[in-house]
């Protein structure tokens, strides 16, 4: 878990956009003692929201009065709006200020930025890998970046001591914060985040063309559609963005992508019933070796599933025994409720001591527990 306090000497941080990515690190940040957080976003009803919900405690009306005195400042816009949004509030940083972005591409955008701020503050790319398909201040969730992979991404001409203190900061909140090279990173999350949801928003344009003709298919869609598609319903902005800056490495991973469906698709037609066993075993295999259920670039986690009676405080009194016995609970998710019977409960730890550890008091308590295989 995070500490109490935020990075070493930062009391003063600006956000621009006020989003689920703003939002959220807004209300992490008031958490964990940063004392001014000044918040702007082009909807004056989005600032009104963020300061009743607490994500901010200084509302500006324009750019340039949110970073004035800021010792941090995080562009937390869509992609295509970060160039002309970085160029307004240039004449008006500190030249010590700390500038960094959330967007979900790098290359492109440090290039941009690095040009924009170079000798008028100090700039470090950023990535913040969490999210959720619902957008907006209403989303955001001051937990969001806890146990979340950070990315920054740094170049030859970044400043070492900005690196560093955003990595302070970052790792204050909660987040485990890695570096990588922009390009790297671009690469990378092309093939885990951005291929996927170009692949979900097709699933879904299909289904609606099927549901044209046949009304029924939508509402018969069954739990690995839903889970398939889900990430379609996020921003469509923010996605527009994303697919158009980075389509270098999209298009590359498509172009793949399209090779591994016209073999299965020549396997089908061609009754090669050897052919397809065999790439659904690879792809079993392979499936087998992605970590399950993390945030981000995270190891997975190791989990416990809990059968729990219908009982007023028995989650509070497991999750009591387990602390005072030093061992933290990661990831708590409520799988199935019976009212009057009971229910199941998965919980998440960072080791597989903890889990086992875990494993064993809850046994000892009477609970009824069992390790749970990732999937």
């Amino acid at each position: 878990m995070a500490g109490s306090k935020s990075g070493p000497g930062i009391e003063r941080v600006a956000i621009l956009g006020l989003g689920l990515i703003g939002g959220s690190l807004g209300l992490a940040l008031r958490k964990r003692g940063v004392k001014e957080v000044a918040g702007y976003d082009r909807h004056p009803e989005t600032i009104e929201a963020a300061l009743t919900l607490g994500a901010i405690n200084r509302p500006a009306a324009d750019p340039a009065t949110a970073v004035q005195g800021a010792q941090v400042v995080i562009l937390a816009v869509p992609v295509g709006a970060l160039g002309s949004l970085a160029g307004s509030i240039v004449p008006f940083l500190d030249p010590e200020a700390i500038v960094t972005d959330t967007g979900s591409v790098k290359g492109a955008v440090v290039r941009d930025l690095e040009a924009i701020f170079r000798d008028r503050a100090r700039y470090v790319g950023g990535h913040p890998m969490a999210g959720s398909e619902r957008a907006g201040i209403a989303a955001a969730d001051g937990y969001l970046l806890e146990n979340a992979v950070y990315v920054l991404t740094p170049t030859p001409a970044t400043d070492t001591r900005a690196l560093k203190s955003l990595e302070g900061l970052f790792q204050s909140l909660g987040s485990r914060v890695i570096t990588l090279d922009p390009e790297e990173h671009d690469l990378i999350v092309a093939g885990v985040s951005h291929l996927p949801h170009f692949l979900a928003v097709s699933l879904v344009q299909a289904a609606g063309e099927l549901a044209r003709e046949h009304p029924l298919a939508l509402m018969l869609a069954a739990g690995g559609f839903r889970d398939t598609t889900r990430i379609a319903g996020g921003d469509p902005v923010m996605w527009r963005d994303i697919f158009l800056y980075n389509r270098e490495a999209i298009l590359a991973l498509l172009k793949s992508w399209r090779c591994q469906i016209d073999a299965l698709e020549e396997m089908i037609r061609a009754g090669d019933a050897t052919g397809l066993e065999t790439v659904l075993n690879e792809a079993r295999a392979l499936r087998a070796r992605v970590p399950a259920r993390q945030k981000g670039l995270l190891p997975a986690l190791h989990e416990l599933v809990v059968t729990v009676p219908d009982r007023p405080g028995v989650i509070g009194a497991m999750a009591t025994s387990l602390g005072d016995a030093g061992i933290n609970i990661i990831d708590i998710e409520i799988l199935r409720v019976r009212e009057g019977e009971g229910g199941s409960i998965r919980l998440g730890f960072t080791t597989a001591a903890a889990a086992t550890r875990a494993l064993e008091i809850l046994q000892n308590s009477g609970i009824n527990v069992r390790l749970l295989e990732n999937a």
